[in-house]
């Protein structure tokens, strides 16, 4: 008998029915009315959910090109920018500035844990940044920044621009562009929103936007937040073809989302992958990162000594549930697992059930039913 597949990656994550069939509707042309006002929806409940005082722009893309935008419209050449890495795509920021022929400042932490805010606010005083890149959650790593925090300190120096890549956290983790004082934040559609990979969502605010404009004309094109505004302001209008059935999808996405609500949804990731971790920790899965800085949309699980990544991953797939390997130093060393989107208790059941399946297969003996039991006890408190 055929086992269907969990894919329980970082991203993109599992998709729900009422989403899949959004996607499998007829196409429609992206002149169409009832298009125009379904993509304008989008745009304004994002607008709206998110706190955003500027313009949300929802575009086909991917997460590295909401990077490459949010650099392209606040920053020019010879203009210094400060990379806060908290593990590998944090350090994907470098390339994107020094290609534009930034100065780039890189402050880094150990994986599994954040950079402290003092040290932050230190290199920040040293010299006049255009602009500061921060990580809300490394999908490298399953650290977790405090960017409310972070967003706070930013105050003291208002002529930075602060951008939070938001891809493996928003729609999981809470995020307020004008609570925490966040300039530019950006996601990708396949992650904690649980639609499939082909959509940037990025926010700027009215900090972020006269940046753009005390810029002038810019290098790039596609990314030109000045060839997007007038569509994201109008729909009808047209600059580059809209993904109409994804952006279908992320309609019924963010309708969930508001159903839910933005602090509830936290909450809800937040109770979820405390108990996860916790069970995964009673059967020898030690999360990467550190217990304060955990996030609550994916776990980095380092191996119990003696059981080999190859042949772990691989029981995996063969038992229904594909996860993802660890990065860097890490790889052959751990394994990722996304908890995020719109999965529910009996999907995490399932999983932790074929994880305590591979481990024993893989020789390390862990009693049946414990990561489960451990699991159900802390979602039943």
């Amino acid at each position: 008998m055929k086992t269907n597949t969990m894919v329980m990656i970082p991203g993109p994550t599992p998709v729900v029915r009422s989403i899949q069939d959004q996607m499998g509707r007829e196409i429609q042309a992206f002149g169409d009315p009832r298009f125009v006002k379904d993509y304008q929806g989008v745009i304004d409940d994002l607008q709206e959910l998110f706190a955003c005082d500027g313009t949300t722009f929802v575009v086909a893309g991917t997460g590295t090109l909401a990077m490459e935008m949010a650099i392209a419209n606040t920053t020019k050449k010879g203009d210094n920018v400060l990379i806060v890495s908290h593990g590998f795509f944090g350090d994907r920021f470098i390339e994107i500035c020094t290609r534009k022929g930034l100065n780039v400042d890189v402050i880094r932490s150990d994986w599994g844990k954040t950079v402290p805010l003092a040290d932050l606010e230190k290199k920040l005083s040293e010299k006049h940044y255009a602009a500061m890149t921060v990580s809300h959650v490394d999908t490298a790593t399953g650290a977790v920044a405090d960017i409310a925090a972070i967003g706070e300190m930013m105050k003291k120096f208002p002529d930075t621009i602060y951008i939070v890549d938001g891809v493996a956290a928003t729609a999981g983790e809470y995020e307020n562009l004008k609570e925490m004082n966040i300039d530019i934040l950006f996601t990708a559609s396949q992650k904690a929103f649980g639609v499939c990979p082909g959509l940037l969502i990025l926010w700027a605010n009215q900090k972020a936007l006269a940046r753009r404009a005390s810029l002038g004309t810019i290098p790039e094109y596609y990314v030109d937040f000045d060839k997007w505004t007038p569509v994201m302001k109008d729909a009808s209008k047209y600059f580059a073809t809209p993904a109409v059935n994804l952006v279908w999808a992320l309609q019924e996405s963010v309708r969930l989302v508001k159903e839910e609500g933005l602090k509830p949804r936290y909450e809800r990731h937040l109770k979820n992958a405390r108990a996860m971790q916790k069970a995964l920790e009673s059967v020898d899965l030690k999360p990467l990162a550190d217990p304060d800085h955990r996030a609550v949309t994916l776990s980095n699980l380092l191996y119990p000594e003696g059981v080999e990544d190859a042949k772990f991953r691989a029981a995996m797939l063969e038992e229904g549930v594909i996860v993802a390997g660890g990065l860097g130093a890490y790889a052959g060393k751990m394994f990722r697992l996304g908890h995020m989107g719109n999965i529910d208790i009996n999907d995490e059941v399932a999983v932790l059930g074929v994880i305590e399946r591979v481990l024993n297969q893989c020789g390390h003996p862990v009693p049946y039913g414990k990561a489960v039991g451990v699991y159900l006890e802390e979602m039943a408190k």
